[in-house]
């Protein structure tokens, strides 16, 4: 442990050498300052001050960074020596970055036709920080920007380099337990013991699932079971991307499945790729165990 500070402020002595270098040099605008982009921005940020419209229009001081910005194509005047602080810090293992803060002076209106040129420092890297995020340093540049050669305002802008902090996973979440009461006490009883059954009116023999009380179709109260083959097809289904629920892990398929012997049941598609499963598909009965406590049936998909 003696040793590792001292690792840290050479490291940090070699960090702190590139305060003062340029980040970005001779930087010039895509385009002038333009009454299109100004009305855009207003139109997003739901500014209406009328001093951004008509002949005499300028340009809203917050948009002072917008102008100088290259759209998704790298900055053709970054320098090498701004690549090289952060190409320092990703080989520390400080390859994570989040931008924090910036702060802007405003020293001089811009209006449409305005030209724009800019340079950048490197202002600042700060000594080794301990963030939520994890340990880190924060880089500040300074931007310079310019109309017409004269200065405009100021740009600030803070960026965390850091290693992302190692967390404990936390415990896997239980699936939900089922709700077994004495109409349905039976079926789970089944499924322990790795048997699908439904439920059969005595009465009239219809079959029926979920299970009820008494039959639907004639009223009778007395029934009795049959075990299901496995045998089914995909009715219908949908993929469960969001919300996420801490006890599944998605993208995942739930399908309404058709039995052989023409009752339906909801469950998981398993064993076949969420976005191969089709209506119609056939699917086959199996049991999985989801821990001590839960086994559940699940219908894997038959490739033909």
């Amino acid at each position: 442990m003696n040793g590792e500070p001292e690792v840290h402020e050479e490291f940090e002595s070699r960090l702190k050498a590139y305060e003062g270098r340029p980040a970005a040099a001779t930087g010039v605008g895509r385009d002038p300052v333009n009454e299109p982009m100004i009305r855009h921005w207003c139109e997003a940020m739901g500014d209406t001050n009328p001093a951004y419209t008509g002949p005499d229009a300028i340009a809203p001081p917050t948009m002072l960074q917008a102008w100088t910005m290259a759209g998704l194509s790298r900055r053709p005047e970054r320098t090498a020596a701004y690549d090289e602080l952060l190409g320092l810090l990703d080989e520390s293992g400080h390859d994570a970055v989040v931008a924090t803060d910036c702060e802007q002076e405003y020293l001089r209106l811009l209006r449409p036709g305005d030209e724009i040129t800019f340079d950048s420092v490197i202002e600042s890297v700060s000594g080794r920080k301990t963030t939520k995020l994890g340990p880190g340093y924060f880089v500040t540049t300074r931007t310079d920007i310019r109309a017409g050669g004269e200065l405009a305002g100021t740009h600030r802008f803070r960026i965390l380099k850091y290693a992302p902090a190692r967390r404990p996973q936390p415990p896997r979440e239980r699936r939900p337990r089922p709700v077994v009461n004495r109409d349905n006490a039976g079926f789970w009883e089944g499924v322990a013991r790795h048997e699908l059954l439904i439920q059969r009116c005595t009465g009239c023999g219809t079959l029926r699932f979920p299970w009820l009380p008494g039959c639907n179709s004639c009223g009778c109260a007395e029934w009795d079971t049959v075990e299901a083959s496995g045998e089914g097809t995909v009715y219908s289904y949908v993929v469960m991307h969001h919300p996420p629920f801490p006890a599944f892990e998605p993208p995942y398929t739930v399908g309404l499945i058709e039995l052989a012997e023409g009752v339906r049941i909801i469950s998981n598609v398993v064993e076949v790729p969420y976005d191969k499963v089709r209506v119609g598909m056939p699917v086959r009965l199996c049991f999985r165990r989801y821990d001590d406590e839960l086994v559940l049936p699940v219908f894997q998909g038959v490739t033909r």
